[in-house]
């Protein structure tokens, strides 16, 4: 970036710059969330705050608005401002948020996750994904009276997980030991720790599918092979569900674990996760300790209410695939229309379009990204390396981040036929915070 495309970026992104200073003096990061902070987007020329939404669109502190492809990492499926799931949460807020004792609304929300998700005889909430697993996990262990845990994907911060990927600075080593890791995809891998480590695991956990789609029978055979070795067999679905299917990828595959985490959709951006499975395994749920203040808070109650029963009544789903796919479908066709198709691949389901970047000759995957994530804020698209698609989105959003595609595209394209790409980025490339998928 040369110095007037800084200039621009300065004045483009005024009031983000002097917020990041003023957050960093307090927040490391100046974020709650290694994903949202400035480690993921283009130093010096990316917006850091938002003010706020609307449908599928956001606006940044500087006033600049953005077709939004992160949707708040995947809560928001419905879109912002949704005028049921916020009538539900400001009639609620008339009535209270945080009680002293339980209220109906639980029950409410747990009837209606049994009703439509296959393995669901019994619900505890949470308030976010990392609850959700941990508490699978620790059902499970103490269900099967066994420590070690087999993962594939990406489960939260906490140590039982977290321990065993390279973010594991604080996790004692005792503890990292007990999770697992194995590649999706490959039973023999998983097969290979349960003959090492015989009657020792109490479950594999897995996220259904993120990039890569099951190949035929794959589900099926870990449920076969962690049953087989008395293992519980838990699907991470805090992405996949109010996503792939009502059901989550469990119904969409049609393949029924043992257990389930559920989160980000279930209320539209509101913070609420749910553990749902078996009754004879949720009833340790007695036994074990996972409790907290804040698990029945009603708003968020409130809001899984109208966000599941506006999911029943309307066809959200569909239009995720819908949207999904012409999204995909049409910058697909830009990549090979600008020759780019070695250097920018889409995976996964319509529903979650994930974006990889590779090499061209000594240009890294790292710099395009930069390059291609930079040029699409400028041109008014708010996204990272994938298309989180909501029910918000509309035809008009489809054709502007099309549009948006094949210019920023066009200028990837002569960039890369230009020696010396890596030293005119101007910013730093962006890193992973870590590889999972």
């Amino acid at each position: 970036m040369n110095r007037a495309g800084k200039g621009k970026s300065m004045e483009r992104y005024r009031r983000t710059h002097a917020l990041l200073e003023r957050a960093e003096r307090l927040i490391p990061l100046g974020s709650q969330t290694f994903s949202k902070s400035r480690t993921q987007y283009p130093e010096g020329a990316a917006p850091l705050f938002l003010s706020h939404g609307r449908g599928g669109r956001v606006w940044d502190v500087d006033g600049n608005e953005y077709v939004d492809l992160v949707c708040g990492l995947l809560p928001v499926v419905l879109g912002y401002r949704d005028v049921d799931v916020d009538a539900a949460i400001t009639a609620q807020l008339g009535r209270g948020i945080t009680f002293s004792l339980a209220t109906e609304l639980e029950i409410e929300v747990a009837e209606r996750l049994v009703e439509i998700i296959p393995c669901a005889e019994a619900v505890r909430f949470g308030k976010n994904g990392t609850d959700a697993t941990s508490a699978a996990v620790r059902l499970a262990r103490a269900f099967t009276g066994r420590d070690r845990i087999a993962t594939a994907g990406y489960h939260g911060w906490q140590d039982w997980y977290i321990g065993a990927t390279v973010r594991n600075k604080g996790v004692p080593k005792a503890l990292a030991e007990l999770t697992h890791t194995f590649p999706y995809n490959d039973l023999d891998a998983l097969r290979g720790l349960f003959e090492k480590h015989r009657d020792e695991f109490a479950a594999v956990i897995m996220e259904p599918m993120t990039a890569t789609e099951p190949r035929d029978g794959y589900l099926d055979e870990v449920r076969e092979l962690a049953h087989e070795h008395g293992a519980l067999f838990i699907f991470d679905e805090i992405i996949t569900g109010f996503r792939f299917a009502l059901g989550g990828a469990q119904a969409h595959f049609g393949v029924t674990p043992d257990l389930a985490c559920f989160g980000k959709g279930m209320a539209n951006g509101m913070p609420l996760s749910a553990v749902v499975g078996r009754a004879d395994i949720m009833a340790e749920m007695a036994e074990i300790f996972f409790s907290s203040t804040f698990g029945g808070e009603t708003l968020s109650l409130a809001a899984a209410v109208a966000t599941i029963d506006k999911m029943r009544r309307e066809p959200v789903i569909a239009t995720l695939w819908k949207t999904g796919a012409a999204l995909a479908d049409g910058a697909a066709r830009a990549i090979d229309d600008h020759g780019l198709g070695d250097v920018m691949v889409f995976c996964g389901l319509d529903p979650w379009k994930i974006l990889s970047f590779d090499s061209r000759g000594d240009v890294r995957g790292a710099v395009i990204k930069t390059f291609f994530i930079r040029e699409m804020l400028r041109e008014g698209v708010l996204i990272n390396s994938s298309h989180n698609v909501c029910y918000g989105h509309n035809q008009t959003d489809v054709e502007k981040v099309l549009s948006v595609y094949d210019r920023v595209l066009e200028m990837l394209a002569g960039e890369l036929s230009r020696p010396g790409m890596a030293e005119r980025l101007g910013c730093p490339e962006i890193r992973p915070v870590f590889s999972v998928r």
